[in-house]
């Protein structure tokens, strides 16, 4: 069945659109930071995309032209499958005064990405929070380091010091060996016998920290054990022969096989809270803190009305360098014409998309606010059940098109930094029927209940049941289980108080 010629035309402008959206999903997507990343790409990539006002002299068109289409001569993937292109309609004048027009029209001010005053006011703490998420300490040694250079202290024998270095290069971030230690003298070779193998081994279980080169968690906790500790005797026996009896709480079982009184016990287990680490080499873990920029901040007037705004203080101002156009009008051969339209192009895209990003995040922010108002007022506990296909509704946009919004999006509120993700969420009724409640309102209540309960006799998952059915949440057993472990709360077994 052959299409008509309308349908070939809609067919085809819909295939000219998808680029265009592609890129402005994309653009929503992004958070500020990466968002900042995409604008210096388009900048290095496109001479004809300005940042801040443009300068007279500042802009030398024909080598930028010409540095220009070497890159895009270099790129391996064509950059027509990349950047979005003028539509050809074999009226080229056409295409100019089009631009020459969008140009035009575009005030000073129209992307102008600065933030602006506002009458609202930003909490201390989220401010505080934020610097505290930015410092970093850039000169703290990682585990391998610091063992590394103790180790090299000792007079070793080639062989024997090439194989300490490849077993603390075998480290984990907890310090610990992960593989057997004949399965690593085996994959090292060099005629390193296990009894070799033990004894360097054995060298770095003295490093600091206390604990590292373990094998196993037993071993990690006892290398630890110190002689001036009280009950180092009874803390030896329970790692060495009770340890999973310790882990479960079964303090009487440990009593009876050990003749150890239940007190005793009790001591040797806090005395190895205290100054055993199971996971001693935690804190040299260098892993860089990646500092969250809030997208949205949300501001409180002094009527108590809240009001989102986009923090662009880190975007900059982006309009189409006048050169370019100048150029144009002036006359140039067809290659640099046609290379500086699609330019041109490619620019006022990526414009209109930001600026289509930050009415859209905006519009969701505040419907997302317009409904949380309760948790912003009262906090956590007051969070409403929100689903992303309801703010879809309220915007007038596709769900789908929510979801990017939010997308790894953070607000910054008087209440703290939060995930614009953390206010959509699922719930339950209250056994009257009549309020809805989000989930996260039923982990705070369950929480609340075992803070309450008595540590001599903790409530089972049945009893904790009936004691949120007595609250008015009416859940299945199951559910109690599933959210007390998401609480990392143990079971009653564990819990118990001897």
């Amino acid at each position: 069945m052959q299409m008509n010629f309308s349908q070939q035309m809609r067919m085809s402008q819909q295939m000219k659109l998808a680029p265009r959206m592609i890129q402005s999903m994309e653009i929503l997507q992004l958070p500020l930071m990466e968002l900042q990343e995409r604008i210096e790409q388009e900048q290095q990539e496109n001479p004809t995309l300005l940042v801040g006002p443009e300068l007279d002299g500042e802009s030398d068109t024909e080598r930028n032209i010409e540095i220009a289409k070497a890159k895009e001569a270099a790129t391996e993937t064509p950059v027509e499958a990349r950047e979005l292109k003028i539509e050809e309609n074999g009226n080229n004048e056409a295409d100019f005064e089009r631009l020459v027009e969008m140009h035009e029209n575009w005030n000073d001010d129209s992307f102008n990405y600065e933030s602006r005053p506002s009458s609202g006011r930003i909490s201390e703490d989220g401010e505080r929070h934020l610097d505290q998420m930015a410092s970093i300490q850039e000169d703290e040694p990682t585990l391998i380091e610091h063992v590394l250079e103790q180790f090299h202290f000792y007079d070793l024998s080639p062989a024997w010091r090439e194989f300490g270095e490849y077993l603390i290069y075998n480290l984990d971030a907890d310090g610990r060996l992960q593989s057997s230690l004949p399965e690593l003298a085996q994959v090292f070779g060099h005629q390193i016998n296990n009894d070799d193998a033990l004894k360097v081994l054995q060298l770095i279980q003295k490093l600091d920290p206390p604990g590292v080169g373990a094998r196993d968690v037993r071993e990690c906790l006892l290398l630890q054990v110190t002689d001036d500790m009280p009950l180092r005797d009874v803390v030896i026996t329970i790692i060495t022969s009770h340890f999973e009896d310790l882990a479960e709480n079964r303090l009487p079982v440990i009593e009876r096989k050990t003749g150890y009184s239940i007190d005793m016990i009790k001591m040797a287990r806090e005395e190895m809270r205290e100054h055993l680490n199971p996971h001693p080499g935690r804190r040299f873990r260098h892993v860089p803190v990646q500092t969250v920029t809030p997208d949205v901040i949300l501001e409180q007037d002094d009527h108590g009305k809240y009001a989102v705004r986009l923090s662009r203080e880190n975007l900059p101002e982006l309009r189409i360098s006048r050169k370019y156009i100048d150029m144009l009008r002036n006359g140039c051969d067809v290659t640099t014409k046609e290379f500086i339209k699609r330019k041109i192009e490619s620019a006022k895209w990526l414009i209109e998309s930001i600026e289509q990003r930050h009415n859209t995040l905006k519009r969701v922010a505040q419907a997302i606010v317009d409904r949380q108002t309760e948790f912003l007022d009262k906090g956590p506990e007051f969070i409403a059940p929100l689903k992303m296909q309801q703010i879809a509704d309220v915007v007038g946009v596709h769900v789908t098109t929510v979801s990017r919004a939010v997308d790894d999006k953070w607000i910054q509120t008087p209440r703290g930094l939060f995930p614009l993700k953390r206010f959509f969420g699922g719930g339950t009724k209250t056994d009257d029927g009549e309020d809805d409640v989000a989930w996260a309102v039923v982990r705070i209540k369950l929480q609340e209940v075992i803070d309450k309960e008595d540590k001599d006799d903790p409530l089972s998952d049945d009893a904790l049941v009936e004691e949120m059915k007595k609250l008015g949440y009416n859940l299945a057993r199951r559910t109690v289980t599933k959210y007390r472990k998401k609480l990392n709360i143990p079971s009653s077994r564990q819990r118990r108080v001897y």
